[in-house]
């Protein structure tokens, strides 16, 4: 699969490269990405690994991508859509916490999403949060994805414990 990069209105999702592992080391040191996402990582050889797992695309399982700013670069986030089956795949993202509050997330998980569906011949994707964090529920209502429920102690995240998840989807027939 080529590299890919899109567009978005103040953004640009494009692929990691290996320049950005001091942001992405800034980044994942932020206790609410590590309760989150699992991510942490702790000096530029970890934050150089991190980027290459996400950049090896070779067995079509996923599509992580970078999320900066769309004239200056800056780092602001990160992007994926993996789990890719059969049609049905899920996504995550995480926002750098200078960036956060500024609709970063919501806007690159929408630019993905319907990239994801034209590119990829997606049916349905998931998205999955703890209940916990209501800011990750914001960003998945405001990205289109609908709340399908709540999956009971369904995910051990990066503090250790389990969470109840709110599970939201999206259909590419939904509007």
């Amino acid at each position: 699969m080529e590299p890919v990069e899109i567009a978005a209105p103040g953004l640009l999702l494009r692929p990691w490269r290996a320049a950005d592992a001091p942001a992405v080391l800034a980044a994942l040191v932020d206790p609410d990405i590590v309760r989150w996402n699992g991510q942490g990582v702790g000096d530029l050889a970890q934050a150089t690994a991190w980027i290459a797992r996400r950049a090896d695309r070779g067995d079509g399982s996923h599509v992580s991508l970078a999320v900066t700013g769309d004239t200056d670069g800056v780092l602001l986030g990160g992007v994926s859509v993996h789990q890719i089956r059969d049609g049905n795949a899920a996504v995550g993202y995480w926002t750098a916490g200078p960036a956060r509050g500024r609709g970063v997330a919501a806007g690159a998980l929408r630019a993905l999403t319907t990239w994801a569906f034209t590119h990829l011949d997606l049916h349905r994707i998931e998205l999955c949060h703890a209940v916990e964090n209501p800011a990750s529920c914001r960003v998945a209502t405001r990205a289109g994805y609908r709340l399908e429920g709540t999956l009971r102690d369904s995910h051990r995240y990066g503090d250790g414990h389990r969470h109840d998840e709110h599970l939201h989807a999206r259909l590419t027939t939904d509007n």
